[in-house]
């Protein structure tokens, strides 16, 4: 079992964070682990959730095939992906010179794992960037990750109407648990 004295570097992450919604979905997902590293997809609580659900979204990792695929997302961000999220392989959300950065991102979530948290540009849509702050944690059972669960807090107004989204990937801060 994890040694709660050991939190590893949820604290620090946990400071890091400037949404206010953000900040409130962490402190979830940290209040449902109890003891442990990381809490497992069944200890989420959807009413405690629910006024953040436009910005979530969450991944389930497949150990076997080492493969991520979309389980659900908020509002926002079906808007922000531009296509069917739920029960979509990762590699087909992205196109292929960002799915690299994706897949190495969502594998530290979970391989370690860790927390990231993402300030600044998150987004280009139609060749505008959209700033805002993202943060992901791993969801997992027995101490062994097998999903990402995070979320996107930015101004939607930007990417609402665009044609082509892609997601940015930089300036991750990482925080081992």
């Amino acid at each position: 079992m994890f040694d709660p004295m050991t939190m590893g570097d949820f604290s620090c992450f946990d400071r890091k964070i400037e949404s206010p919604a953000l900040r409130a979905i962490a402190a979830h997902w940290n209040e449902v682990r109890k003891d442990r590293r990381m809490p497992s997809w069944s200890d989420l609580r959807p009413t405690a959730l629910a006024p953040y659900f436009g910005l979530i979204w969450v991944f389930r990792y497949d150990r076997t095939t080492k493969e991520f695929t979309a389980r659900l997302a908020g509002n926002r961000m079906m808007v922000a992906c531009g296509k069917s999220f739920r029960g979509t392989p990762l590699r087909e959300l992205h196109p292929p010179e960002i799915f690299p950065q994706a897949q190495a991102g969502l594998m530290r979530v979970v391989s370690e794992p860790a927390c990231g948290r993402t300030s600044g540009p998150l987004f280009k849509a139609d060749g505008k960037i959209t700033c805002g702050e993202r943060i992901v944690l791993p969801l997992g059972v027995d101490d062994k990750a097998d999903g990402a669960f995070g979320a996107s807090d930015y101004n939607r107004s930007f990417v609402t109407a665009a044609s082509q989204i892609e997601t940015i990937y930089n300036a991750v801060e990482w925080f081992s648990l």
